[in-house]
């Protein structure tokens, strides 16, 4: 007799988050802020990455590895600068000129009460990040209360190491004291995800067109009711 059975995925012991566009909101969604802020006419920035791929061809041109991510934000900081008359501006510039006056306003409330209870339940939680302190500089995270809700940060920024560089990956391991199969990895890029998945991670791509959605999901796979994050 043949019985059919379920084999129960394995419950994470960590949560491993990307931190652009996972744990912060992402430029892409805050363009009709942007050009108030800067003077330029509404609707004048198109570029949506992930979002609209296919009316971004400098994104489509990163999803084909002909430029890197980093150089994917210089070149929109330079045009952004360049709209308003002002040349040599870097993804830094662009980031210190639109956020550095409110670190925590540029958290999701939702992942920031996510990681708590992730925490209250007693997982380690970590973020794995290309360029967290490169892109917004120490005194800027220094103001965001969230980051003192992690038991690991890797940071690209001082390791030198990529994702979807595979050692990435393991100094995240290592750095959150789990095995990697323990880790529930986030990240809004299919390629890093996949990166996560190769080292033996559990992992969920963050969707920025469905952000509740996503969020919901990344809670369902950690156990977390919504009544204790939402």
């Amino acid at each position: 007799m043949n019985v059919d059975t379920a084999i129960e995925p394995r419950r994470p012991r960590a949560l491993l988050l990307d931190f652009g566009s996972v744990i912060s909101t992402s430029l892409f969604e805050c363009h009709r802020d942007t050009e108030r802020q800067l003077g330029l006419a509404s609707g004048a920035l198109r570029w949506r990455g992930p979002i609209e791929p296919e009316a971004d061809p400098l994104w489509r041109s990163m999803l084909r590895q002909e430029i890197g991510e980093r150089e994917y934000w210089a070149l929109r900081a330079e045009e952004l600068g360049a709209a308003i008359g002002e040349r040599g501006w870097t993804a830094a510039t662009m980031l210190a000129r639109l956020r550095h006056t409110e670190p925590n306003r540029i958290v999701r409330p939702q992942i920031a009460r996510l990681v708590v209870a992730a925490r209250a339940g007693g997982l380690r939680t970590g973020i794995l990040s290309n360029e967290l302190e490169l892109f917004y500089g120490p005194a800027f995270l220094s103001g965001m209360d969230v980051l003192r809700c992690f038991d690991a940060v890797v940071d690209a920024t001082h390791t030198g190491i990529l994702k979807p560089d595979a050692r990435a990956y393991a100094l995240a391991v290592e750095a959150l004291g789990v095995d990697a199969a323990d880790v529930l990895f986030v990240d809004d890029q299919f390629r890093n995800v996949a990166g996560g998945f190769a080292a033996g991670m559990q992992v969920q791509h963050f969707d920025l067109r469905d952000v509740p959605g996503s969020i919901a999901a990344v809670a369902a796979r950690l156990g977390i009711a919504a009544k204790e994050w939402a």
